[in-house]
């Protein structure tokens, strides 16, 4: 391919199998990823990793820390610092509870993959240095469920700061692809007195990299990437800091976005609404999908 989208050869056949009636689309998960940004003397960076080339969903795509919400994300006791559960709900365009579950998530997500905590004692503070083993051995307990993100503030006297986050979009993985997520996109800069770890099970590099340079290694074929990864690296690359990234979440459009397919010229085409880009036809094949 010409860049470097990810495209796995298995859809044509999903596509094909869900066109019949043979494919039941899965109902995605919801799920939420947070693009950290650090300024820079040439602008903001954008903190990104690889994921393991064997991971069976987008192994070797560059993403950005996230993953799904855990059940108890949902739990009504999490300290909640910043706009309120209904402001959120509206912005997010679902309920208060899937609100807080995707907000906590999130930042939860953020910690778990990137050493990054967006919370802190007071609704105006956000803890610093958070390296030490003690907490090391939370971030674990989290990653292995043995935690829920609502204990671990309580019991750290901390507060999650939501007013740390720009909601940035909404992506919806394709309904012929097993593996499906409802995903939100945020955007949050990297607090003062914090750093990113390379923390991420699922990942086997992680990286400050530049949107623009990011965008433009893509199209040059030399980093892989999902349609809404870099459509997202696209539209950060027009702010010079973090801050006015940050400011221009508010008018940031949360219409899901679901890739199409249709029937054209014995070819099935796959569209992203709204993104041109990512426009690809393919050859009708002529047995069923991969199993």
């Amino acid at each position: 391919m010409a860049n470097g989208q990810w495209y796995p050869p298995e859809w044509p056949g999903l596509i094909r199998a869900l066109a019949s009636g043979e494919l039941t689309p899965a109902t995605p998960r919801r799920a939420a990823t947070v693009m950290l940004l650090r300024d820079g003397d040439g602008g903001p960076a954008v903190h990104m990793l690889r994921r393991r080339a064997s991971m069976a969903f987008a192994g070797g795509a560059y993403a950005y820390p996230g993953g799904g919400v855990d059940p108890r994300d949902d739990d009504r006791l999490v300290r909640w610092a910043g706009p309120t559960r209904a402001e959120w709900a509206a912005r997010l365009g679902v309920d208060e509870a899937s609100a807080q579950a995707i907000v906590c998530a999130a930042v939860r997500e953020t910690y778990e993959e990137a050493g990054v905590l967006l919370a802190g004692p007071t609704a105006d503070t956000v803890v610093g240095d958070i390296t030490g083993e003690d907490w090391e051995a939370d971030r674990v307990a989290l990653i292995g469920r043995d935690l829920s993100f609502a204990e671990f503030l309580d019991r750290r006297g901390l507060a999650l700061r939501s007013d740390l986050l720009g909601a940035w979009g909404r992506w919806v993985t394709p309904e012929f692809e097993p593996r499906r997520y409802d995903t939100w996109f945020f955007v949050a800069a990297l607090p003062e007195g914090q750093r990113t770890l390379h923390a991420s099970l699922e990942a086997d590099r992680t990286v400050w990299i530049r949107p623009a340079e990011a965008a433009a290694r893509y199209d040059a074929g030399e980093l892989l990437m999902m349609p809404p990864t870099i459509a997202m690296l696209r539209r950060l690359a027009a702010y010079d800091s973090a801050a006015e990234a940050l400011a221009a979440a508010p008018s940031c459009d949360m219409t899901p976005v679901l890739a199409q397919a249709r029937l054209e010229d014995g070819n099935v085409v796959l569209t992203w609404p709204g993104h041109d880009e990512f426009t690809k036809s393919i050859p009708i094949p002529t047995r069923g999908p991969a199993t």
